[in-house]
């Protein structure tokens, strides 16, 4: 027979185990200093650009981002130039990790925290910015404050977490809430250098296809995507989890982008496998980030939790 205990017993391991996942998800994303910057993020007080109810909180804040953070990579790989900057300034292969952590904390910070530190994320990037510069595949100089070059770069991010929002978040936004989401998309963006950023999604779109004749599948790019995709710098016993997040995010990628970056995943594959294996690594992923949910709640407001849970 089982008893209250058990069960009793059954939810406590699993919460446990809900945790832990959730914890080393965190780490690898956001870094080992994570609790203390969720802190700062979600505790501080002061005038935020967005709430909890907005579109952009709403995307950014969602496990979809995991696979779309897939996309919105292999997408600007497909830039000759933003493949030049990644591969001879981000340390992707030697420090690929510390690349993710910088870039979620960019978006966590600009997202979720208050306009005075949202303003001083922004700064410091731009002054990073100024900093990199170089030579293109075919010798072209760029440099990484390049208002165009930012403005494929904002598109590609933001089309791609859209998408996988749309794709794969329990409650898909609205048409109207879809373009609020580029519209608030675009207030980081455009104090980041993005001139005339898109506000509506039909506008988006026209910018993303403004830059088709400019994409390129570089010998860097391929290499890139392969690491990405095929050797990421995971422990065996996460691949598979890994790479169900990654099967959806390349699903999510236009047929177009697929091709060019040598992925043979035909549109039929990617709806009926791919796209389901991002489903089942999504919704993983959002089970053990609410047990983190809780956690910051407790850590925040402790009072509140404990009457929460009794």
């Amino acid at each position: 027979m089982v008893t209250d205990a058990m069960r009793h017993q059954v939810r406590r391991a699993s919460g446990s185990v809900q945790v832990m996942i959730g914890q080393a998800l965190r780490a690898k994303v956001a870094g080992e200093d994570a609790p203390h910057r969720a802190q700062r993020i979600w505790g501080a007080e002061g005038e935020r650009w967005f709430t909890r109810e907005d579109p952009v909180w709403r995307v950014h804040a969602d496990a979809a981002m995991f696979p779309a953070g897939v996309t919105a990579l292999l997408m600007q790989m497909l830039h000759p130039m933003a493949m030049a900057g990644v591969a001879g300034h981000s340390g992707y292969k030697g420090d690929p990790w510390g690349r993710l952590q910088r870039t979620s904390n960019y978006l966590a910070t600009t997202t979720f925290g208050t306009v005075t530190d949202a303003e001083e994320m922004i700064a410091h990037v731009r002054s990073i910015h100024a900093r990199v510069r170089g030579r293109d595949a075919h010798g072209r100089p760029y440099r990484a404050s390049d208002p165009h070059l930012l403005m494929w770069v904002h598109i590609a991010e933001i089309d791609a977490f859209l998408r996988g929002f749309q794709a794969y978040a329990a409650a898909p936004l609205t048409d109207a809430e879809a373009d609020t989401y580029v519209r608030q998309a675009a207030v980081s963006a455009r104090r980041l250098g993005v001139v005339e950023p898109p506000q509506t999604v039909a506008e988006l779109r026209a910018e993303l296809e403004s830059f088709r004749p400019e994409m390129e599948t570089t010998p860097a790019a391929r290499e890139a995507a392969r690491f990405l995709l095929l050797s990421p710098p995971l422990p065996w016993a996460a691949r598979p989890g890994y790479g169900a997040l990654a099967a959806g995010g390349v699903a999510l990628l236009p047929v177009w982008a697929r091709e060019m970056l040598g992925l043979p995943l035909p549109e039929v594959v990617a709806r009926w496998v791919a796209h389901p294996l991002g489903q089942v690594g999504t919704s993983t992923v959002r089970w053990a980030m609410a047990g983190l949910e809780r956690t910051r709640a407790a850590e925040i407001a402790p009072g509140a939790a404990e009457q929460e849970a009794s």
